[in-house]
């Protein structure tokens, strides 16, 4: 058993330092008892891993305990209430429009998985921009299909990138996507096609909110380094350099926003490092996006029902949460 944070492991950060040999010296705990208020180590990173099962002890630092938290964590009460409610008098345009420029010729099934996901979601209707458009359709009839984004007909957000290659087509279609004025999500190769510069004066024209999904390959292609130890940190200073949210995906998943509040997905699993699951992910959250959820609460819920979803899935572990 543990107090506070396991011996050996950074409580501000998840960092485990070695020791001066080189060697891991942190003991990892079954049960860390926390006092007070959760560390920053037992809910992300290799730290948590190490707390094993974290619990908190109210020892009455309540009244000392003000300000903004280093980190949040939102659980299934949040999503909850966050969740939009569907009333007698909703009908398909109420509930939100999602449009998806994702996948390609070469990868048809980013489109599919993509759309998968944001049918998911709670939006009425979802229409699908680009050359997948018959392997979209066969998978999904409900979907409207076009060719090209400028065809697609209004929407209330877009996801751009999954799938849809690097070529001038592809920048083109990004573009489209960042001229609309409604929120928009970047996975994939639309981060890729940010990293020469050459749609900075777009992003930086845009009134409407942004979130782009890195994992830390992505991260360190956009700022030209890595994480590192504190991704928190990390994710912070990039939504603050893009005036983005940025969906940092790991283990344990951050959504940084540019104005300083991070939270921290408690529902991370491992299965998810597989092809695709990145894919339904930017489509749940454009759906949550267009369906009116704020722009760090969409993400924030995507990555918490992504995992629960993956643990069902894989029947690798408890789909319960806190």
């Amino acid at each position: 058993v543990a107090v506070d944070v396991p011996s050996g492991v950074a409580v501000d950060t998840e960092d485990v330092p070695l020791a001066a040999s080189g060697s891991n010296t942190a003991i990892r705990a079954d049960v860390t008892v926390a006092f007070g208020a959760l560390k920053t180590a037992l809910v992300v990173g290799p730290g948590a891993a190490l707390g094993g099962q974290a619990g908190l002890v109210d020892i009455g630092l309540g009244p000392w305990l003000r300000g903004t938290p280093a980190l949040l964590v939102n659980g299934r009460s949040d999503v909850v209430d966050w969740w939009p409610e569907l009333g007698p008098a909703a009908e398909k345009y109420t509930r939100g429009v999602v449009g998806l420029a994702t996948g390609s010729a070469t990868y048809p099934g980013a489109a599919v998985l993509s759309v998968g996901g944001a049918l998911a979601g709670p939006t009425g209707l979802v229409r699908y921009a680009g050359s997948a458009r018959a392997d979209v359709l066969l998978q999904h009839p409900s979907v409207i299909a076009s060719g090209r984004v400028g065809d697609a007909g209004r929407v209330q957000a877009w996801v751009c990138g999954s799938g849809l290659g690097t070529g001038e087509e592809a920048a083109a279609e990004l573009r489209a996507v960042l001229a609309a004025p409604v929120p928009v999500v970047l996975d994939a190769d639309a981060l890729t096609l940010l990293v020469d510069g050459s749609m900075a004066d777009r992003l930086r024209q845009r009134d409407a909110p942004i979130v782009v999904t890195p994992h830390d390959r992505e991260f360190a292609r956009l700022c030209g380094e890595e994480p590192g130890a504190d991704r928190a940190a990390a994710a912070l200073r990039l939504a603050a350099w893009m005036n983005a949210v940025v969906l940092l995906k790991g283990d344990r998943t951050i959504v940084a926003t540019p104005d300083g509040r991070a939270y921290v997905n408690p529902t991370g699993t491992p299965v998810l490092v597989t092809g695709g699951t990145g894919d339904v992910l930017a489509g749940l959250l454009g759906c949550l996006l267009a369906a009116g959820l704020a722009r760090e609460r969409a993400p924030a819920a995507a990555a918490y029902l992504h995992g629960l979803a993956a643990r069902a899935a894989a029947g690798s572990g408890p789909v319960t949460a806190p």
